[in-house]
């Protein structure tokens, strides 16, 4: 059972929203205005919030949506609107929403929306699975951030996607073709040193203030990343 957060005024569509979705899948609470919308958003979590764009009062959905992203609360919210502009559109995305859905609109279209939504919410990786960790260098793969012994590392966009494919194959040799391949997307060798240099860039960052070298080169064959050895 999915737990969805209504925050409509218009009973009208909000009969027609509970009345066809309210079933074994999902179990809708209603909330009429922003303040109350606001208050129940954040007393529990929700699978998702369908949230109108134009409320009475003075606060509105983009009010509640700005305020939720603010809090840092994540849940995914599916604005609807009789707004339809695209610069409206535009608006509430860059907002926070993760949808936004033109009034009047089929229930069909709705539920799709919805389950496409939570769907992707619920495949999201977890910690483990965008954390990069060997020995103290840590890689976060979402907020593309390096850290070594809890200090911060500073690289540029292709020397960490060598560092992520490094960690991925973490104590396996990886040849020269294969970093070419999948950090380059090159199919050739090109008449140049440039993985070279950009492992000596980056062993320059990471194996750096006598820290235990990390970055290994493997004569004949390509590049290994190992933990420290004692």
């Amino acid at each position: 059972m999915k737990n969805i957060l209504l925050v409509e005024d218009d009973l009208a569509i909000a009969e027609y929203i509970f009345s066809n979705l309210c079933n074994k899948t999902y179990k809708i609470t209603h909330a009429t205005d922003a303040n109350a919308g606001l208050h129940m958003a954040l007393s529990r979590s929700w699978d998702c919030i369908i949230l109108d764009r134009m409320l009475p009062m003075e606060v509105d959905g983009i009010d509640i949506l700005k305020a939720l992203r603010a809090l840092a609360n994540a849940t995914p919210v599916i604005i609807v609107s009789a707004l339809g502009q695209t610069d409206q559109r535009i608006l509430c995305l860059k907002a926070g929403a993760d949808d936004y859905l033109p009034k009047p609109f089929f229930i069909g279209e709705l539920e799709a929306r919805l389950e496409a939504l939570i769907r992707r919410i619920g495949q999201a990786p977890s910690p483990s699975d965008h954390v990069l960790q060997l020995g103290d260098l840590r890689v976060d793969l979402l907020s593309h951030s390096v850290h070594r012994a809890g200090e911060k590392i500073l690289l540029n966009p292709r020397e960490f996607k060598l560092l992520g494919y490094l960690l991925k194959h973490a104590g396996q040799a990886v040849t020269r073709a294969m970093v070419l391949e999948n950090v380059w997307e090159y199919d050739f060798q090109p008449e140049t040193n440039i993985i070279d240099v950009h492992i000596s860039h980056l062993r320059q960052k990471i194996d750096n203030k006598n820290s235990p070298s990390l970055i290994r080169t493997i004569r004949g064959v390509g590049y290994r990343i190992d933990a420290p050895t004692a």
